[in-house]
């Protein structure tokens, strides 16, 4: 049923200031207890099976036995319910159940908080501050630590066939194991499917890469349905390479250029790296191998004396880093083009920078599905240039290409 502006006004005729409308006795309270209460009596007279005071009642065996009081949680404050009784105490009401003490939104504002970094410290003041309510950090823990059977599934969810394109990155987190803080990675791997969509196929903590981790997770997105991958992009993690080819051996492995450039500019002073940059663009941006090729010597001649180790690095990757020359000029933008991992690792280091450690592996990866599940709301368009990418795909794979 609409609410109208008739309405309205009368709720608000004898709203003054901001206290009659949200304080400890305002409307929104006031109208949750109200609605609530209703809500109630509305699911008893369904269970029993007849309104109150109707003489349908007598001798169905059942019936109505007074009310309880019980304070509940709610995004407008405390509220003090009369949740109604039966006789036989079959009501399992559904709006507020015996075991919860909040109603509906209450959790799912808690998780939203969470979701964007917030400790249980913070949300706990935020609540106080904001509504009027005491959540202790236990409680909060209670509600996030909900989602870690939804983690399990997600983690375990099938997948596509086929994968174009897969990136594979990670972070760094500190997380208490054993009774010490250690440094871990998080390892992600973001796919990207035939219609040009993001998807992150799972995430994998680890204190050690290596064959060894990598052959583990690709036998994983296998048994996951994963049959083929056309082109993995990575920053040289370690054993991925001869992992992947073990699992997938016609996937080409492709070195991340974004993260050889950054490389490259770690130890270029702040004047120079305009410069380094704008040289070292003349290289992946060749039109050909061998321009790319000609490209990274005039480099060399023109930097070495000052850094040597960058075109160095460069050659010692090379093979790696210049695969995407074996495909056109459509393919090479998504590939070495990696706005897809950079803007997701951006996001989810915003909301890590604010924990400086975690009390264990559970918690980080906790966040990080919390994070992430509101990170791909956003994923609502194809990458950039996939079209074109995708009529190159289906030339040069058309067998092993799934539509």
């Amino acid at each position: 049923m609409p609410i109208t502006d008739q309405l309205l006004d009368q709720l608000l005729a004898d709203c003054k200031s901001p206290e009659d409308l949200m304080g400890e006795q305002g409307l929104l309270r006031q109208l949750t207890k109200k609605l609530a209460e209703r809500a109630l009596e509305a699911e008893m007279e369904h269970h029993l099976g007849y309104a109150k005071h109707d003489p349908a009642g007598k001798k169905s065996g059942n019936s109505r036995n007074g009310k309880t009081s019980k304070t509940v949680r709610s995004v407008h404050g405390e509220i003090e319910l009369e949740v109604p009784r039966d006789r036989n105490s079959t009501f399992e009401p559904r709006l507020v159940r015996k075991s919860e003490k909040q109603l509906g939104g209450f959790d799912e504002r808690i998780i939203s908080l969470y979701a964007r970094g917030m400790s249980t410290r913070d949300i706990q003041a935020h609540f106080e501050e904001a509504y009027d309510v005491e959540v202790s950090p236990t409680f909060i823990s209670q509600v996030t630590n909900a989602v870690l059977d939804e983690v399990k599934i997600w983690q375990q969810r099938p997948l596509n066939t086929v994968y174009p394109i897969v990136y594979l990155d990670c972070l760094v987190v500190r997380s208490r194991d054993s009774g010490a803080i250690q440094n871990k990675a998080v390892y992600l791997a973001l796919g990207v499917n035939s219609d040009g969509e993001k998807e992150l196929l799972g995430l994998w903590l680890s204190q050690n890469e290596g064959a060894k981790f990598w052959l583990s997770v690709m036998n994983e997105l296998k048994n996951r349905g994963v049959n083929d991958i056309f082109i993995a992009c990575c920053d040289g993690l370690k054993g991925f390479p001869e992992a992947i080819e073990a699992v997938y051996p016609k996937t080409q492995v492709q070195l991340c250029i974004v993260h050889q450039v950054r490389h490259s500019l770690r130890f270029v002073g702040w004047k120079e790296r305009k410069e380094v940059a704008a040289d070292l663009r003349t290289i992946y941006g060749a039109a050909t191998l061998q321009q790319a090729e000609q490209a990274l010597d005039e480099f060399a001649a023109t930097w070495d004396g000052k850094h040597p180790g960058i075109s160095q690095s460069w050659r010692n990757n090379w093979s790696r880093l210049s695969v995407f020359f074996d495909y056109p000029p459509e393919i090479r933008k998504v590939i070495y083009t990696t706005n897809a991992i950079e803007s997701l690792n951006a996001s989810l280091r915003k909301v890590t920078k604010t924990r400086r450690s975690f009390p264990n592996d559970e918690a980080v990866l906790k966040l990080l599905y919390l994070a992430l599940h509101q990170i791909a709301k956003k994923w609502t368009m194809p990458l950039r240039d996939w079209k074109p990418a995708m009529n190159q795909f289906i030339i040069m794979y058309g067998d092993r290409v799934s539509l």
